[in-house]
């Protein structure tokens, strides 16, 4: 995967506020990869720690890892089945807000 392309990645998902989510998708979308969530969650996956993967989710608002569930609530989120309660309210698009 291409080292610039992660790094917009991470950029992005630096920028998603506490109590907030957003998607693979919304950021493959925002850094000009609209059919790349799939390499989104790969990059992800092994992101420097100063990077809040636990923001970013699924598009139907459920958590890909289970494990993030803890670190949204300390947020405020609520998670119910791995499901963010009131995805669309807390849903940030990078497109919208940037």
């Amino acid at each position: 995967m291409d080292e610039i392309f992660k790094q917009q990645v991470y950029e992005v998902a630096k920028l998603i506020p506490k109590g907030r989510v957003s998607t693979y998708g919304a950021i493959a979308k925002a850094v000009g990869y609209p059919n790349h969530s799939r390499h989104v969650g790969k990059a992800m996956g092994g992101c420097p720690e100063d990077v809040p993967a636990h923001r970013v989710i699924s598009s139907s608002g459920v958590l890909s890892v289970p494990e993030f569930q803890p670190r949204l609530e300390a947020e405020g989120i609520v998670v119910e089945n791995l499901r963010i309660k009131n995805f669309k309210k807390l849903f940030w698009n990078p497109m919208d807000e940037l």
